[in-house]
């Protein structure tokens, strides 16, 4: 079983490797993060991101401009509003599995 780890470390592109940096560096903002947890329960205007956050609209938006180039979110219009919402499971999974490495290595148990 060993071998095949070894195996698969080398066919690992390094394009791969150099978009999953960049990917890392997007959750590398608390801000960012903060709205990607708000989003895991369900899509939102930039108004009420920016109220939950206690933060101004166009801190928010441009947050969530870095957030969608980076495939992580993506907007829906509803007439003059866009909502957005997590673009897929994944991120979702990346969040969820960054706060558990945190919480065991913290030894703090959430409720």
């Amino acid at each position: 079983m060993g071998n095949d780890n070894c195996v698969i470390k080398k066919e690992i592109d390094i394009r791969n490797l150099y978009d999953l940096s960049e990917l890392f560096k997007v959750f590398g903002d608390s801000t960012r993060i903060r709205i990607i947890g708000l989003l895991m329960d369900g899509e939102m205007c930039v108004y009420h991101i920016a109220d939950n956050l206690n933060m101004n609209h166009s801190a928010i938006s441009h947050q969530l401009r870095i957030l969608r180039s980076a495939g992580l979110v993506r907007p829906r219009k509803d007439g003059k509003t866009v909502y957005y919402s997590l673009d897929d499971e994944h991120v979702e999974m990346i969040f969820k599995m960054g706060l558990e490495h945190i919480i065991h290595k913290n030894g703090v148990v959430e409720n």
